[in-house]
């Protein structure tokens, strides 16, 4: 029986528990440490090292390879999704021509304005538009 070794340091539980299940999902035991104690007095976290994820001795290069594997896989698929050939509509963000966008449902400053005007308010939306993908705020 091989020993439990520390893999990875973690700020926050969250971030812990979702690479636990990334290694469960692929055959690999996990396990955190300090987690409770962390959250119970989170001023403690540098005095433990943070949240660690422990990994037994023998998986400890199949770990890596899986962690490193996931996320260059995440990175690729938001290209991917980012990059889709002949979307539904031709509206795409003018910054990285992405077709993953938002608009904003804030009310434009027409709406202020209505209500001091002609005592009813007039809903307009701003017309404010949001990429998931760039983070770009623009106006069509």
């Amino acid at each position: 029986m091989s020993n439990l070794v520390r893999f990875k340091f973690y700020e926050t539980a969250l971030e812990a528990n979702r690479d636990k299940q990334i290694l469960a999902e692929n055959g690999v035991n996990g396990f955190i440490a300090n987690e409770q104690l962390i959250q119970s007095d989170w001023l403690l976290s540098q005095a433990v090292g943070g949240i660690q994820l422990q990994v037994f001795e023998d998986d400890l290069e199949k770990a890596k390879q899986i962690l490193k594997d996931y996320n260059d896989n995440e990175a690729y698929s938001l290209e991917v999704e980012h990059t889709i050939a002949n979307p539904e509509f031709d509206f795409v963000c003018p910054k990285c021509g992405s077709n993953h966008i938002y608009q904003d449902e804030k009310l434009g400053g027409i709406f202020g304005i209505s209500v001091l005007l002609i005592g009813l308010p007039v809903k307009v939306p701003a017309n404010l538009y949001h990429c998931y993908y760039c983070g770009n705020e623009f106006k069509r």
